[in-house]
């Protein structure tokens, strides 16, 4: 095949692929992150893909590897090829053939109370302000925060539909009555049309792009030093909870986790039964 009709050809199924993920409604970053994936290898290993072979597939993760990239990388790239073969290109891969990293276990990372306070209190902008209060005050993820909208939120309950969270799964979380205040002095400032939180062009969902400097700017005003992501405003809200006594199950709930392994990881970073225990130096007779 000529090299022209072959990147043809390629372009063509990588495009088949993400209307695929698109029709079974995975999320857009999923989908970019697979087709990139997909279009990174077939891009290397020079061959059509009906002579794409499993061992090309061993061979390409072992590379990875050696290249340093991280497990989660080569465990995405390895779902995202098997995935592509399959649904494109009718072929089945032995994946368990491929030594798949195991996953690194790490704690969440949290700010303290104060370093949120001192986040919320410096970020003047009202706007500002409001996205980074909810993405804490509600455990949000960023793209929940910017697929909000007004009649997602009942006042009078004290209450705020997530609508097609992670998973696909709506969920209600608790608003406090501060925040639907602040929220409605946003909103007599702004007045979105679409979106809570919209653009430069009305209608327009806000960038999580825009939100993430958002809060490194707040970040740099509070003198927060640390290597923050705006996802810790959502492991601060959880394990301030489990520090205040929340029970583990309604945690899971609000955070919308299908499984209750996912969120007991927060108990390895709460510090309120961490500072119960005493040291057995503090018991010796020196």
């Amino acid at each position: 095949m000529e090299p022209a009709n072959r990147f043809t050809e390629l372009v063509s199924s990588i495009e088949n692929f993400g209307r695929y993920l698109r029709h079974k409604r995975y999320s857009e970053n999923t989908i970019r992150n697979y087709s990139e994936a997909v279009r990174l290898f077939l891009s290397r290993i020079q061959k059509p893909p009906a002579r794409i072979t499993n061992q090309d597939l061993i061979a390409y993760n072992d590379a990875l590897y050696r290249k340093g990239y991280s497990a989660s990388y080569q465990n995405l790239v390895t779902s995202g090829l098997r995935l592509f073969f399959k649904t494109i290109h009718s072929r089945d891969f032995q994946v368990e053939r491929i030594q798949r990293p195991r996953r690194e276990k790490k704690l969440p990372n949290v700010l303290s109370k104060e370093e949120v306070a001192r986040l919320l209190r410096l970020t003047r902008n009202r706007k500002h302000r409001a996205m980074l209060s909810l993405a804490y005050g509600c455990g949000l993820r960023a793209g929940e925060v910017l697929t909000i909208r007004p009649e997602d939120i009942a006042s009078q309950r004290g209450l705020l539909v997530v609508r097609q969270g992670k998973g696909k799964k709506d969920r209600v979380v608790p608003v406090s009555a501060g925040t639907i205040q602040m929220l409605r002095q946003y909103y007599r400032d702004y007045m979105p049309r679409v979106w809570l939180f919209e653009g430069r062009q009305a209608g327009e969902k806000y960038s999580i792009r825009s939100l993430q400097m958002v809060f490194r700017q707040a970040l740099r005003r509070a003198g927060i030093r640390k290597p923050a992501t705006l996802h810790w405003l959502r492991h601060s809200y959880a394990t301030h909870l489990l520090e205040a006594g929340t029970d583990l199950r309604i945690i899971q709930e609000l955070l919308g986790h299908q499984s209750s392994r996912t969120t007991e990881i927060y108990t390895h970073v709460s510090n309120t039964s961490i500072r119960a225990v005493k040291s057995p130096l503090d018991t010796l007779k020196l």
